[in-house]
């Protein structure tokens, strides 16, 4: 039991306090956009600033109207097969 646990734990801290700026990023606008956190609350668990955060949801959603994968997502070659060359959503 004490090695899942620790698993676990690990899993957990993967998730919760993200050190690459890519899954840092995706969390943050997951936690504002999905979870429908506050923007000031989220940029201080995440270590932004409320504005940096603000432009971020605005890059975010811009993207998502252009029908655009935000660049957290990296493609495999099952995606190119699904949707050609560019990455669309």
């Amino acid at each position: 039991m004490g090695a899942s646990t620790m698993d676990g734990q690990l899993g957990r801290r993967f998730f919760l306090d993200p050190q690459l700026t890519f899954q840092r990023r995706y969390e943050a606008l997951r936690a504002v956009i999905a979870d429908d956190r506050p923007v000031t609350e989220v940029a201080a668990r995440f270590g932004y600033k409320p504005a940096a955060l603000s432009v971020m949801i605005s890059r975010f959603n811009s993207q998502l109207r252009r029908g655009c994968v935000p660049p957290f997502f990296l493609l495999t070659a099952a995606d190119a097969h699904r949707g050609g060359g560019a990455a669309k959503i």
